[in-house]
């Protein structure tokens, strides 16, 4: 998905944590249900189509290993896993660049509303990481709807700009 005008249309925040860290969060609501959303954030078969190639050990304490579409790859750890409401997730863990990603799921109606935030982030750099998570939520949406992802790299560079104004 692109847009003629991505800060018009902005999906998340920045915010920097008392540690002085960064964090990210973004959001947004789909026209499916809680357990389709869950599914499409859970499951490595649906995870490959929008955001990372995702496995290992599936499991609460399981370790990990990720390659997302941004090209970041590393290992992770699943910390949190409660069915179908909220996920948590340490991403290098026990290394300086250790984030925790959290998603949480909220039912509206037929519709379901998804939080994600990604906290311990350089906070200089949560710009970058604020337009990588809206195109990949982006992606997200073209998957429930039967499209492909778009271009990754070129919604992030669409979309840093606006970010980079949040900061």
């Amino acid at each position: 998905m692109t847009s003629a005008n991505p800060g018009k249309h902005l999906l998340g925040s920045l915010y920097r944590l008392p540690d002085g860290r960064g964090g990210v969060r973004v959001e947004d609501v789909y026209d499916t249900g809680i357990d389709d959303l869950w599914s499409a954030v859970t499951d490595p078969a649906r995870l490959v189509n929008w955001i990372a190639e995702v496995t290992g050990d599936l499991t609460v304490g399981g370790a990990v290993k990720t390659i997302f579409t941004s090209g970041w790859s590393g290992p992770g750890r699943i910390d949190v896993c409660e069915v179908p409401h909220r996920l948590l997730v340490t991403l290098a863990p026990g290394t300086d660049e250790e984030t925790v990603i959290e998603a949480e799921l909220f039912a509206e109606g037929e519709r379901t509303r998804l939080v994600v935030e990604e906290r311990g982030l350089p906070a200089e750099e949560t710009f970058y990481h604020g337009a990588g998570w809206q195109a990949h939520l982006e992606d997200l949406a073209a998957h429930l709807a039967g499209q492909p992802a778009g271009p990754w790299k070129e919604r992030w560079q669409e979309l840093t700009p606006a970010y980079r104004e949040l900061a």
